[in-house]
């Protein structure tokens, strides 16, 4: 596997990785599935049939609420696992769909297994990455319950550039994000138009700028102070090294989700 896989730099980066470990994570991932942007890749109610690994793209865990309001839970970046404890999970209590073009890896249980039993570097850096996605979904919680429309989305800023550099996708202060405004909104709790009214105050403080379909931050300490933002629940912010900056297929527009499945890993 090469050094600059997501999976591999996230990894490494919470945990030493003897060099079989390396390439028992290279065969995991050597055969990847494109799926379409705005795809169910594990629906509400489903029974977990195993892991997958976010290869390229953005994905996100989501619940679909009685009026048909969505709330998006997380989002998932390359190298983020999904259904680490699929084994000892009856049903799906939230729905895991792609929001971007993405590449995705099916992992089966018994592969799942090997990993966590016979892989001890393997083990225990997805043991960790599972803690830092716990304390992301505090932060969020904190993030919807007291953080002003502003504070709450400089936040969400500043955690996507933390976790997109942290597997290469991004450079010191700049970083694709080809999400809408209704992307953002349903994760943060507001509408769309209170995402637009905060990115156009984030802008005219000389915050924030987009180009395209990504953002670059122009002052990452001043946001961070806006956001009151510490990636230390990230864990692997201390061995952060900044690379260049990701190229990935923009997002095609709106579109429900679509049911599917991922094919069988071979």
């Amino acid at each position: 596997m090469p050094d600059h896989h997501p999976l591999l730099r996230k990894l490494a980066a919470l945990s030493p990785l003897s060099v079989e470990e390396r390439h028992v994570l290279a065969r995991v991932v050597a055969h990847p599935v494109a799926i379409p942007a705005r795809t169910d890749l594990v629906r509400d109610g489903d029974q977990p049939r195993g892991a997958f690994i976010v290869v390229e793209g953005i994905a996100c865990r989501y619940k679909i609420l009685l009026d048909g309001a969505r709330q998006v839970l997380a989002f998932l970046v390359p190298g983020d696992f999904v259904g680490l404890d699929a084994d000892v999970v009856d049903t799906m209590d939230h729905a895991v769909g792609t929001l971007t073009p993405c590449c995705v890896v099916d992992i089966p249980p018994l592969t799942m297994r090997n990993l966590l039993d016979n892989h001890p570097g393997i083990a225990r850096a997805l043991r960790i990455a599972a803690l830092a996605e716990a304390a992301t979904a505090r932060q969020w919680l904190v993030n919807l319950g007291r953080r002003p429309c502003e504070q709450r989305l400089a936040h969400v800023l500043c955690e996507m550039l933390v976790r997109l550099r942290s597997v290469g996708l991004a450079s010191a202060a700049e970083y694709r994000f080809p999400l809408t405004q209704i992307d953002l909104a349903d994760a943060t709790g507001m509408t769309s138009v209170h995402v637009n009214r905060s990115l156009q105050a984030l802008r005219a403080r000389g915050l924030i700028e987009g180009q395209g379909r990504s953002i670059v931050i122009r002052d990452v300490a001043a946001l961070e102070a806006v956001a009151d933002f510490d990636p230390g629940y990230l864990r692997q912010a201390a061995r952060l090294q900044p690379e260049s900056l990701a190229r990935r297929p923009g997002l095609p527009a709106g579109g429900a989700f679509r049911e599917t499945g991922l094919p069988a890993a071979t």
